[in-house]
């Protein structure tokens, strides 16, 4: 139950579309894992260990285990998507597109602000990209399209989403022969 709980709660958290899960570095370490899982349930040792029947020592043993896992696993995707680079690869892909004409050169500028803020709010798309509501929304079209861009309603900001299409462009880390140089 506590590592079912962990994932939902990290799932809920994080947001992270299935990429990053922390049930990769249970499974590779399961034997430790149930070590100091089946620890938490052992009596307490002496009158410094917690005001319980149970182990109080234990259970912050497992709780920085456990978290150790987590730091573990988010190196480990640090190092597969490389982060610092995907801002660059992201408009490297508008750039191509751009050339090819399947995507206005102003919606980089939408792309940028969603990547420095987080999210693009409706209301803030025509001042980002300056011209009026209905061209606007036909440059930031294309990127929803595409799945590179998203909004979970019609009145909902926008926010970055990796498209299963560009991963190996936007994220080559992840996928086998295509780690980044």
């Amino acid at each position: 139950m506590a590592r079912l709980i962990s994932f939902a709660m990290l799932r809920q958290a994080l947001d992270t579309c299935g990429l990053w899960s922390v049930a990769r570095g249970v499974v590779r370490n399961a034997a430790a894992y149930k070590g100091h899982l089946a620890a938490c349930d052992l009596q307490r040792r002496n009158d410094l260990d917690g005001r319980g029947n149970l182990s109080e020592e234990a259970l912050a043993e497992f709780t920085r285990y456990f978290l150790g896992i987590c730091l573990e696993q988010i190196e480990f995707m640090e190092g597969l998507m490389c982060p610092k680079d995907l801002r660059s690869r992201i408009m490297a892909w508008a750039d191509d597109e751009i050339r090819t004409k399947r995507l206005h050169e102003k919606a980089k500028l939408i792309l940028d602000h969603i990547l420095f803020n987080g999210v693009l709010e409706r209301k803030d798309l025509t001042g980002i990209v300056g011209v009026d509501d209905r061209q606007a929304r036909r440059i930031a079209q294309p990127l929803v399209e595409v799945g590179l861009i998203r909004s979970v309603s019609t009145r909902a900001p926008y926010s970055l989403a990796f498209p299963a299409e560009l991963a190996p462009r936007l994220m080559p880390g992840l996928y086998p022969g295509t780690l980044p140089a």
